[in-house]
């Protein structure tokens, strides 16, 4: 193995002690603690682990949290309502509503219900326009961490060839519009591209969201390239189960430069950034300077 590994476990531990330290200052200074609400509806158990998580490190920084558990089967009026509710409530700077949804729900029409503000997953309309027309948004937090590691990687990245393999609204094309920002050549590629393996050789920075285990091996990798596996998959073998990322790990660490493990990479980045997105939600809602080095 010769590639650097990016240690996002110990990298979303700095980001959310910087957040502490922000929130302990708006405290301090304007008596104000940012509050963010989680939304679970029905009792998927990966959601509520996950939301249990969230909960715990969003008072571990200093934030106000508040949990909303409704029934599977709770209508879409009545979820609107608690929406407007939170819209409507000046202590909570951050809305998030755990995906997925219920399948009698509208996720588009719940999401865009949120105040486009308070809107910390970044999935409104309205931000996903101003993210793609170079405006200040809310930046989805999976995208934001993989941008966070890439800077503290590489410093600039203007100049560099960026793929992304994977088109969702949630990771692949929020990706490319950071990085395209950030002044990269960018490319993104899906099942339909044509010799996705040169491709991806050409690629400075390779970032991996497609959701197919394993599906990039280490000769798609430029020698030195910078791979970023946002990747989250259980496969099963030797009657046990294990995560794997969309990357093949072991035979692209002895070509890359530097790369993602999973688990332990881009994925404690998520819950650290949502948190780094509340923050920021509570400094614009207020008219303060946002928090150097938490935003894209």
């Amino acid at each position: 193995m010769n590639a650097k590994i990016i240690d996002g476990k110990a990298f979303a531990t700095k980001v959310r002690q910087k957040v502490a330290e922000h929130v302990a200052r708006l405290t301090a200074d304007h008596d104000l603690a940012p509050g963010l609400a989680v939304v679970l509806v029905g009792a998927d158990p990966a959601s509520e682990v996950y939301v249990r998580s969230k909960g715990k490190m969003t008072v571990e920084v200093g934030m106000k949290s508040v949990e909303h558990k409704l029934a599977a089967d709770t209508s879409e009026a009545d979820l609107l309502a608690l929406i407007d509710r939170l819209n409507r409530d000046q202590t909570i700077h951050g809305i998030l509503v755990q995906l997925p949804l219920p399948n009698h729900l509208n996720e588009d029409l719940v999401i865009n219900a949120i105040d486009p503000a308070k809107d910390v997953d970044g999935f409104h309309i309205s931000n996903v326009g101003l993210l793609a027309t170079g405006q200040k948004s809310m930046v989805p937090c999976t995208p934001l961490g993989c941008l966070m590691m890439l800077r503290d990687h590489h410093g600039s990245l203007s100049g560099l060839n960026a793929v992304v393999v994977g088109r969702s609204n949630i990771v692949g094309k929020p990706m490319a519009q950071l990085l395209l920002r950030d002044s990269c050549t960018v490319t993104i590629a899906h099942s339909r591209t044509k010799e996705i393996e040169a491709l991806c050789r050409g690629a400075d920075i390779l970032v991996a969201a497609v959701g197919r285990p394993e599906m990039i091996t280490g000769d798609w990798v430029k020698p030195g390239a910078t791979v970023i596996d946002v990747g989250i998959n259980r496969v099963e073998g030797d009657g046990k189960s294990k995560l794997v990322g969309d990357v093949e790990f072991d035979s692209a660490a002895k070509v890359a430069g530097a790369i993602t493990p999973v688990p332990g990479g881009v994925g404690p980045m998520t819950i650290a950034c949502l948190l780094a997105n509340t923050l920021t939600a509570a400094c614009r809602a207020n008219g303060l300077d946002e928090p150097e080095g938490l935003t894209a």
